[in-house]
């Protein structure tokens, strides 16, 4: 580990980043034109001790984990973030596709939709970065752990993920699953993650097997989505979505028209947030 490296990379990363860059209030007065050590460190999800000991070359030895979290936090390129590594000694991570890394283009439109009901996936079902809303609105899906971190698992092997939503509906969501992972397999099928996923649910969803024999094929759109709220009810929401380039990550916004219902009920769930019981 290169402490002081780290230390200057850190600064030099966090002195470039504007608040708008990040979604935060200019605020008052600032010494200088970066973020200040204190939101960085909220942004990483860490103690502002801890982040101010790394800058100040006197830090523990940060985990993946955490360094992981600064990358997130600091907006870093897939670039940078393998450079950070390296200077905490560290081997690069895996790079065949975007699987935990949010990319900062994609945060950068993320953070400006505080308000929204939002959320970013990856190719695998996996849900990186929820809004409040988005939150209040399906639970906080990033708690999940294992194989159920992947909302396509979860489908086909938890009821709980499916009573979200309307019984009618089902049939129609398990096709655009299915067919989502097939196209996946298809495309690289060397990659573990993608084959680990398919063969566990092919063990352990009859419905799922049945569905892969007959090859499923779908486009990529998001369909109206009708989500049943403990609280308020049924919504029904539009479902925008934004493509990474590489089609590693998606980003979600759920939307209702003005006046309609759905639209007033999004309303209201702003105002009680997560108070889901």
């Amino acid at each position: 580990m290169d402490r002081a490296r780290l230390a200057e990379f850190l600064r030099n990363r966090r002195e470039a980043l504007q608040p708008e860059d990040v979604g935060l209030p200019r605020g008052g007065r600032r010494r200088t034109g970066g973020l200040r050590r204190e939101e960085v460190a909220v942004l990483s999800g860490m103690s502002v001790d801890y982040y101010n000991r790394l800058e100040q070359r006197r830090g523990p030895h940060p985990s993946e984990q955490m360094l992981a979290a600064l990358a997130s936090g600091l907006r870093l390129s897939l670039e940078e973030r393998d450079h950070l590594f390296r200077l905490a000694g560290y081997a690069i991570p895996q790079r065949a596709l975007r699987a935990d890394h949010v990319n900062p283009g994609m945060m950068r439109i993320f953070d400006g939709l505080d308000d929204a009901a939002a959320q970013v996936v990856n190719y695998l079902g996996e849900t990186l970065k929820q809004t409040r809303l988005s939150k209040a609105l399906t639970g906080d899906e990033s708690v999940r752990t294992g194989l159920a971190r992947s909302m396509h698992y979860r489908w086909f092997t938890d009821p709980g993920t499916r009573a979200l939503h309307p019984e009618e509906d089902h049939p129609e969501h398990s096709r655009l699953i299915a067919a989502n992972l097939h196209d996946l397999y298809t495309r690289d099928p060397a990659d573990p993650r993608v084959t680990a996923l398919v063969e566990a649910l092919r063990a352990e969803s009859d419905e799922f097997a049945a569905m892969w024999r007959e090859h499923p094929i779908a486009g990529l759109y998001c369909p109206l989505k009708r989500i049943r709220h403990p609280r308020l009810g049924l919504l029904e929401l539009h479902c925008q979505t934004l493509v990474d380039p590489d089609q590693s990550q998606l980003l979600v916004v759920y939307t209702a028209p003005a006046g309609s219902e759905s639209h007033d009920k999004l309303r209201l769930l702003s105002v009680i947030g997560d108070q889901r019981i």
